[in-house]
């Protein structure tokens, strides 16, 4: 499933209004992840191929932004359950299993 221009737009807004929500880095957050910031900085700009990449980044960020005290901005694409989506790999987003590389 791909997203339309207004769906990418949305969520790469939404991405990062979840990021400054967080009070953290991008370096903190390549490095809670375990990805480079060149990885990251990717999937900020949807420009990465593994889509349960911007899952992972996702939750991350709604997880961290309750932590920091404040109320995470909603995902309208990248909303519900990812377990009912036939065309991501639930595991890897479960267990927060990021691609290997910078592609």
């Amino acid at each position: 499933m791909s997203l339309n221009p207004l769906q990418m737009h949305n969520t790469k807004k939404e991405l990062r209004q979840n990021f400054e929500l967080t009070g953290l880095s991008k370096s903190e957050i390549a490095n809670d992840l375990k990805i480079s910031e060149v990885k990251l900085e990717k999937i900020f700009k949807l420009k990465q191929r593994t889509l349960e990449d911007t899952w992972i980044l996702r939750n991350y960020l709604l997880e961290k932004v309750k932590n920091a005290g404040q109320e995470p901005v909603p995902f309208n694409a990248l909303a519900g359950d990812w377990h009912r989506h036939w065309f991501l790999n639930a595991d890897l987003i479960d267990h927060q299993q990021m691609s290997k590389g910078d592609s």
